[in-house]
């Protein structure tokens, strides 16, 4: 008989070893998964982590890429991670990043085709706001009223899907556009662009913005009062009430930041590698953000490399569905399969697997 035995303490050794488990056994799933559509799982494989970095005939492309789909990902992430170490579960992150990029693209097109340098940076305050805002509802709810932030903030998402569509055939349609929806193309107006800062990297402000989210998670969690609060609470909320944890402040503080850091990518992305507002302008970057947090242990550094990860299976993926005609809801179950892995592996830190029977008093 095979049991689970709790551990008097979670296990650090298997904290870390976990992801490469999901990794190890998501590569299993996967390539039985590829097999199973008639597709050699080595091939398909090698196309999705190799061939874009390795391959001289698409490393020229998908290098810089990489950093491309990374930024977003990690800036998201990295505010997630904030309220899932205090238990504060932001699963909405797709909304506020729409949101955010509606309201950094409207402020934007309210001026054009004014061109001054500040316009910019106004653009960047006012998605972050954006996403602080609609972060806020799920905050206010949860600390007035002791609603679940889990069930508002995910709800949000398809009221946020069905403001962008109606903006972008309503109020930010672009006027010259023949009638097609969509904005202007703000990556093509100087004032609102957002272009590589080292040409042939990929990198811009957003992969910028997420490498330092990096560096200051880090050190409020290391060496702040709030992200001893953060962890505390997370840990041990009993102890944390009489330690003197606010926990409306820590809502708010969690809610408020994920929302920011997640409006955030949203402006970042549609003044630069999107360029527009769309109908199709989100991408499920807030959804896979959770996966990147995980995999990441909710820790700053996990979360960078683990962004980059995810951001090969992004371009992997389109590789793959373009040279082997893998279907591209097989490489969207592929990087599911990361998150159902590594939450079942997890188990593992808390408890011991032990055989034998279970003795009765």
């Amino acid at each position: 008989m095979i049991r689970l035995e709790k551990r008097p303490q979670p296990s650090r050794a298997w904290s870390w070893a976990t992801p490469l488990l999901a990794v190890a056994l998501t590569l299993l799933a996967g390539g039985l998964m590829f097999a199973a559509l008639g597709k050699d799982p080595v091939a398909a494989l090698r196309t999705i982590f190799l061939d874009p970095l390795f391959d001289p005939q698409f490393a020229a492309y998908s290098r810089p890429q990489l950093l491309v789909k990374a930024g977003p990902l990690i800036l998201i992430a990295v505010g997630l991670s904030l309220g899932f170490r205090a238990g504060v579960w932001n699963i909405g992150a797709e909304g506020q990043y729409i949101v955010g990029a509606l309201c950094g693209a409207g402020a934007g097109l309210a001026l054009y085709p004014l061109e001054a340098w500040w316009i910019f940076p106004m653009m960047v305050l006012a998605g972050a706001a954006g996403g602080f805002l609609w972060a806020m509802i799920p905050a206010i709810l949860r600390i007035r009223f002791n609603t679940n932030e889990i069930l508002v903030s995910l709800l949000l998402v398809y009221v946020a899907e069905n403001l962008l569509a109606s903006m972008a055939v309503g109020r930010l349609r672009n006027p010259e556009g023949g009638g097609f929806p969509g904005s202007r193309n703000l990556a093509q107006w100087s004032s609102s662009a957002n272009p590589e800062l080292i040409p042939g990297t990929g990198m811009h402000w957003g992969v910028a913005a997420a490498f330092i989210a990096v560096i200051l998670a880090y050190v409020l969690l290391q060496r702040h009062l709030m992200g001893f609060h953060i962890r505390l609470a997370g840990q041990a909320p009993r102890a944390a009430r009489f330690a003197g944890v606010r926990p409306a402040v820590l809502v708010a503080f969690c809610l408020g930041v994920s929302g920011a850091l997640a409006g955030l990518a949203g402006i970042f992305e549609v003044t630069g590698p999107s360029g527009q507002i769309s109908i199709d302008f989100n991408v499920g970057y807030g959804f896979t953000a959770i996966i990147v947090a995980f995999l990441g242990r909710l820790h700053p550094v996990g979360i960078l490399f683990a962004g980059l990860l995810l951001a090969l299976t992004y371009i992997g993926g389109e590789l793959a569905s373009f040279m082997l005609n893998i279907p591209a809801a097989a490489i969207q179950a592929f990087q599911g399969m990361l998150l159902f892995f590594l939450l079942a592996v997890d188990v593992l830190t808390n408890y011991r697997i032990r055989r034998g029977r279970t003795v009765t008093p």
